[in-house]
């Protein structure tokens, strides 16, 4: 059986860019979910605690139509 070598090192650049992309791609991600995700770490609550939501009297007044749009992004409603 015959190697070439040329090949064999075509392959393993290959094989190493594509390795170096999906680790680019993996943490660009991961940034931009950190960078929209509208709770911080420390509020979320562990265990068993349960954190309500706490509405502000269910009137839009005084928002913005940007940050009536943000709010919907961040909670779905």
């Amino acid at each position: 059986m015959i190697v070439s070598l040329p090949k064999t090192v075509r392959r393993l650049y290959f094989m190493a860019l594509l390795v170096t992309l999906s680790c680019v791609l993996y943490y660009v991600m991961s940034w931009v979910s950190v960078w929209i995700s509208p709770a911080q770490q420390e509020d979320i609550p562990e265990g068993t605690a349960v954190r309500a939501f706490y509405d502000a009297g269910g009137t839009d007044e005084g928002l913005s139509a940007g940050q009536r749009l943000r709010l919907y992004y961040w909670y779905g409603e």
